[in-house]
C-alpha cells in the first residue's frame, strides 16, 4: 500500500506489556511517574482534585507501582497505589489507579492490591482498609475485601472496604525495603 493506508482497514493497536510486576517504588523515575499518573487519573481525568492530588498522607505513605516489563526489563509504569499506617495496626490503601491503556489488561489492579496489602501486612498491619469508588466495589470483593461503610470522599460516594488479611500473607521482600521508599 503506497498510500500509507492499512491493508486490514485499521491501524494496529499499540503494544501493551502483559508481564506486570508491582513493587514498592524504589527509584526516582518510579516515584516521579507515580505522582504523574496519580495526577493524570485523579485530577485531570476524574476531576476529584483541582490541582494536585497530594495530601497529608503522602508524607508517610509507601508508593507502590505496577511496571510493564519486556524480557524482564521494566519499560513503563502502568499503575499506582499508596499505603500508609493510621495507627493501632490499621493501614490504609488508596489512590489506586491504572493507566488508561492498561485498564483491560487484567493483571495490573490485582498486582497492585496484592502487593499493597501484603506489604502493609509485613509491616505489622492487623487491619487494612481502602476507600473504593462505587464502580470498583465488586472488583475489590473479588480480591477478598468486604464493605464496612459508605462514606464521602472529595464530594463523591465511596465504600470503606476491609481486606481479609488471611488472603494476603506478609511479603518478606517488603521488610528489606524499609517502611518507605522515598
Amino acid at each position: 500500500m503506497l498510500d500509507g493506508s492499512c491493508p486490514w482497514g485499521r491501524p494496529p493497536r499499540p503494544f501493551l506489556c502483559q508481564d506486570i510486576v508491582a513493587e514498592v517504588a524504589s527509584e526516582a523515575w518510579q516515584r516521579e511517574a507515580y505522582f504523574r499518573l496519580r495526577q493524570e487519573i485523579f485530577a485531570t481525568e476524574q476531576g476529584l482534585f483541582s490541582g494536585s492530588d497530594s495530601d497529608e498522607h503522602d508524607a508517610k505513605a509507601t508508593p507502590i507501582v505496577a511496571l510493564g516489563r519486556v524480557l524482564g526489563i521494566a519499560t513503563e509504569l502502568v499503575g499506582v497505589v499508596r499505603i500508609y499506617p493510621a495507627g493501632g495496626g490499621t493501614w490504609y490503601g488508596g489512590r489506586l489507579g491504572v493507566a488508561r491503556d492498561h485498564r483491560r489488561v487484567g493483571a495490573v489492579g490485582g498486582a497492585l492490591i496484592y502487593t499493597a496489602v501484603s506489604t502493609a501486612h509485613a509491616h505489622g498491619c492487623t487491619r487494612f482498609l481502602a476507600t473504593v469508588q462505587p464502580q470498583n466495589v465488586r472488583y475489590f470483593e473479588h480480591y477478598h475485601f468486604r464493605c464496612e461503610a459508605e462514606l464521602d470522599v472529595c464530594g463523591r460516594p465511596h465504600a470503606l472496604m476491609q481486606a481479609d488479611l488471611a488472603s494476603y500473607p506478609p511479603c518478606p521482600k517488603a521488610l528489606s525495603l524499609g517502611r518507605r521508599a522515598a
